[in-house]
């Protein structure tokens, strides 16, 4: 039990590190919740400052969630320590302790996960996510369709239950995170790739 506890406390503090809000600051001395969609996330930081600053953020925010798993891989013992660690990143970034609990939608750091947990599910959610976005020009189709693949191919990769659980509450709570773009979407309001910002 106390492996989990452990596992889940250092991958809340990781997931929490806001490296959007940051960066953001360190770049043009804004604050990134104030501009685009509002969120820290890479997406926001990309169409808001540009190419550069929304990879940089996209790797940190990856990093973070794959550091959680690989420790906890590396430092505890269960397949549940390493699981407990990975809610504890999806949770620290989409509520940081560092920004009164408001985060960012979890794709970037969940992808970190998935990729240090089966580098093949990674492969696999990474191709739906460019091709999704290549059809519909939305990012966060992409980001809920790479999500809805991690169970399937937790599955169809035979890994054991608990990943599978794990991916389809992960992608679960990642379609609830995009509510407000589905709304958008509906409406015709959702900002496209390659659209000229407002």
């Amino acid at each position: 039990m106390i492996g989990y506890i452990i596992g889940f406390l250092v991958g809340y503090l990781l997931g929490s590190i806001p490296f959007g809000y940051l960066l953001a600051r360190l770049w043009k001395g804004i604050d990134i919740r104030s501009y685009g969609s509002g969120n820290i996330g890479a997406t926001n930081v990309w169409r808001t400052l540009g190419t550069v600053p929304g990879l940089i953020v996209l790797l940190l925010d990856m990093a973070k969630g794959a550091a959680a798993v690989l420790l906890a891989t590396s430092f505890l013992d269960g397949t549940f320590s390493v699981l407990a660690a990975a809610v504890g990143a999806l949770l620290g970034h989409g509520y940081p302790v560092f920004l009164k609990f408001k985060g960012g939608k979890i794709i970037a750091t969940g992808a970190g996960i998935v990729f240090a947990l089966s580098p093949l599910s990674g492969i696999i959610g990474l191709i739906l996510f460019i091709g999704s976005i290549a059809i519909t020009r939305y990012v966060s189709v992409g980001s809920m369709m790479a999500a809805i693949s991690v169970p399937l191919s937790f599955y169809w990769l035979d890994l054991e239950l608990p990943f599978v659980v794990f991916g389809l509450l992960a992608a679960v709570f990642a379609i609830y995170k995009h509510r407000s773009n589905i709304k958008r979407i509906i409406n015709g309001t959702e900002f496209k790739c390659g659209q000229k910002k407002q």
